[in-house]
């Protein structure tokens, strides 16, 4: 405790303009400060922007999808039969939330003017339109029928733009097999999600229209897609479907196998997951940072405290006690430092979730402005593992103390 009591001593009165360390400790509280606040922000932007657009495929692909096991080495999609049988054993998958099924065709759009390349992503009344209700700029999205035609078309504002195309608008589809097929869809919503990508090229109708197109029987679709309640369960829901529905065969003979998310968007999944090796980059950087300019104010204070440090070893205080007293000394500095450092951070972070300042261009990253999250975990983890790598930085210049002798320091100005 004495230790303690004389750092806490030092600290209170380290802001004696006498001092020519006082610029040195406000320098390390700084770096300190500067040092925290980057690495909890950059930790929250790429935590959001992973999130943000692992949302947003998860929008357009759902978590797992099962599909005939022809489909993999195909251009298209083959049929496979999901009936009542099959949507309860799915139902029945640790975790699932919605099970949908869907069938997948290309066609192109044309208007008088333009045309476009398309695929037409056929749904039902078990879909979940959550997510482009979310993300709706236009219309209304209403639940489509399993087994009637509407003629309605959902697309993306991108498409719009391209094709002129507005809503209530009609527009012709065509298909190209062995003859052209043509059908008059009207546009009853328009979305955005930024995911350039899917935009460019999804638009949504109708399972039964894409189903008939397709020449599939009743209970035949191109796959279905299963959402869960939580994204860590995935692992769980897919090893069940893999030993309950893989390989297993429909009335058709027709095999039926997996994917999940990270199967089918590798190359998404593979970008996100490197921009953790940004974020490490960034935590080990500004801890270097926070940690040279922690042990330039230590050795400074302790050369300016040298008569201090005389004086007490004379009077009997061990080098071992004085190290600790600028260790402790130290330790409320680095404190400080990140007190200030959470605080500027929380600030930004606030200001940015709430007014959206920092903007993006979201044809190049997917979202208007620079998402951010607080994450409660992660975020204490890098300050106690920043106090207490600073505070082990300082161990090995806190040994300077020991060659310090007394009958030299106490004469020393």
């Amino acid at each position: 405790m004495f230790t303690w009591f004389i750092a806490s001593r030092l600290f209170r009165h380290s802001d004696d303009v006498k001092r020519v360390s006082k610029p040195a400790i406000r320098i390390a509280t700084l770096g300190v400060a500067i040092g925290v606040a980057i690495m909890l922000l950059s930790t929250g932007v790429v935590l959001a922007f992973q999130s943000e657009i692992r949302n947003k495929v998860l929008g357009f692909g759902s978590h797992i999808q099962v599909i005939n096991y022809d489909s993999q080495n195909s251009e298209q999609y083959k049929p496979i039969v999901f009936n009542q049988d099959t949507f309860s054993l799915l139902d029945s998958v640790p975790g699932a939330k919605t099970v949908s099924p869907f069938c997948i065709k290309p066609g192109m759009l044309k208007t008088d003017n333009t045309f476009r390349g398309v695929v037409f992503k056929g749904v039902g009344e078990r879909y979940d339109y959550s997510f482009f209700r979310k993300h709706l700029v236009e219309g209304e999205i209403a639940s489509f029928p399993d087994t009637s035609a509407t003629g309605k078309l959902i697309i993306s504002l991108t498409l719009s733009k391209q094709m002129s195309l507005k809503l209530g608008d009609n527009v012709y589809a065509y298909f190209f097999e062995d003859k052209v097929k043509a059908r008059k869809f009207e546009v009853s919503a328009i979305y955005c999600t930024n995911l350039t990508d899917f935009d460019n090229k999804l638009v949504f109708t109708d399972v039964s229209t894409v189903q008939k197109l397709l020449g599939f029987d009743t209970y035949q679709y191109s796959g279905a897609e299963i959402w869960l309640n939580d994204f860590a369960q995935l692992p769980e829901a897919s090893s069940y479907i893999i030993n309950k529905v893989n390989r297993t065969q429909d009335p058709y003979g027709a095999y039926y196998t997996s994917m999940s998310i990270f199967e089918m968007y590798p190359q998404i999944f593979a970008w996100l997951q490197l921009l953790n090796l940004d974020v490490w980059v960034i935590l080990i950087l500004m801890v270097c940072v926070a940690g040279v300019t922690m042990i330039s104010g230590l050795l400074i204070i302790i050369l300016e405290r040298t008569n201090f440090i005389g004086i007490l070893k004379a009077l009997g205080a061990s080098n071992a006690r004085m190290r600790h007293i600028f260790l402790y000394f130290s330790f409320f500095v680095i404190l400080r430092g990140l007190i200030y450092g959470n605080a500027l951070a929380f600030a930004i972070i606030f200001i940015q979730q709430q007014w959206h300042l920092i903007h993006l261009d979201p044809a190049v990253y997917y979202v208007e402005a620079v998402p951010v999250t607080i994450n409660w975990l992660y975020f204490t983890i890098i300050n106690i593992a920043t106090l207490l790598i600073c505070v082990l930085a300082l161990v090995i210049p806190s040994y300077l103390i020991s060659n310090i002798h007394p009958a030299k320091s106490i004469r020393f100005e």
